[in-house]
């Protein structure tokens, strides 16, 4: 089938799972169309089978902000029928399934039904459309779509929660490529040079918004500084980097903590770690979680929204109450002394991410699909 994939084409989870499903159905013979305003990250060189459309937006005195929902809409009309879509798949509901809805509807002036599928992935319900302005075009998009996917139980049960919908929603959860199981080379070399005094290696990788609580994560290790013989590794860049530097500074923990900015490339930083942290007030998964799991990484994490879903209280790690830093890190006293349980749990997270891989993912949602195509050749009938 030939399949449009909408997608914010950032190193966001959206972004990444977005891409990797248009990759992986691309190797399953279906044509896939990328449409978004710039190439997305995940899609670096040539692809059989698959093929990008950007979407430009004109600079206009007219306007204090472009209208990227209309254009991209245009650009949904222009290739779904230049291209012979059969179906759109929207991921992220601002603005994409407004987008896809005002799509179908010109489409079907001209005689054609173009099918799309809405994949709610977490701040277009949890930040952004609690916002009560968004609140009935969301809930118009979202009860418009010919199906809904969200990638969690927890953010089923939220889209339901704060706005009008009154259709059924699928839980297609989040998924890791196969490769991301995988342990690359030279890991012990490069965590011996990171950690050369023998330290368990703790990480954290995110956005450093205030939603991930990074400053919690200081206090942690100010917590253990005297305890254990661990080093902390932070990965990414935002708004609370600044905050996290200073009361590093003020702890004097600066020799323990590493901050590593962006990476493109997050493989050798989940292999050299030791346990994955994650103490956000709110997410709506916590794939980074999954990807340190999937490298058989215990996580300690706070027990809110999908995060359960991934990390299972007292097998694969621990999750405490949001802002609980002192159970945190008894949390991690726990697994560093503990040879024990520290590869119990680790085995217990390998095998729980094995189930969110992409090859046990990719049949729901071509299942998926082909029932909404099914629907619509019904209709046709």
């Amino acid at each position: 089938m030939k399949i449009g994939i909408v997608l914010y084409p950032t190193f966001g989870g959206s972004g990444v799972v977005a891409t990797e499903l248009g990759k992986a159905l691309a190797k399953q013979g279906h044509e896939v169309h990328f449409i978004t305003y710039e190439q997305p990250v995940k899609l670096d060189r040539f692809y059989q089978n698959i093929y990008y459309h950007e979407v430009k937006v004109q600079d206009y005195p007219l306007f204090d902000y472009p209208p990227y929902e209309v254009v991209l809409t245009s650009k949904l009309v222009d290739v779904s029928l230049y291209e012979k879509l059969d179906i759109l798949h929207v991921h992220y509901a601002i603005p994409h399934a407004s987008a896809a809805f005002m799509a179908r509807e010109i489409l079907k002036s001209k005689g054609v039904y173009i099918p799309f599928i809405t994949t709610l992935h977490g701040t277009d319900v949890t930040l952004i459309g609690k916002d009560p302005s968004f609140e009935p075009v969301i809930s118009f998009a979202i009860n418009q779509s010919d199906a809904v996917t969200a990638v969690s139980e927890s953010l089923k049960e939220e889209t339901y929660k704060y706005f009008e919908v009154n259709r059924e929603i699928n839980v297609i959860h989040n998924f890791l490529c196969e490769e991301e199981y995988n342990i690359p080379k030279n890991v012990e070399k490069i965590k011996k040079e990171v950690a050369p005094n023998g330290e368990k290696i703790l990480l954290h990788v995110s956005n450093f918004r205030k939603l991930k609580r990074v400053q919690d994560i200081i206090e942690i290790m100010n917590l253990l500084k005297d305890k254990a013989n661990v080093k902390l590794l932070l990965v990414g860049d935002g708004p609370e980097r600044a905050k996290a530097e200073i009361l590093c500074r003020k702890y004097n923990l600066c020799d323990k903590i590493k901050f590593m900015g962006k990476l493109k490339d997050t493989d050798m930083v989940f292999a050299i770690s030791d346990i994955f942290i994650l103490p956000s007030e709110h997410e709506s998964f916590g794939l980074a979680a999954l990807q340190a799991m999937a490298k058989g990484k215990p996580v300690v994490s706070s027990n809110i929204g999908g995060i359960p879903e991934v990390n299972i209280n007292g097998v694969t790690g621990f999750t405490e109450n949001v802002g609980d830093i002192e159970a945190m890190a008894n949390d991690i006293l726990k697994l560093v002394s503990d040879n024990e349980l520290y590869n119990r749990f680790a085995e217990n997270a390998y095998q729980k991410a094995k189930e969110f891989e992409l090859s046990r993912i990719l049949p729901l949602y071509e299942k998926l699909y082909n029932e909404v195509l099914a629907k619509k050749h019904l209709a046709e009938a």
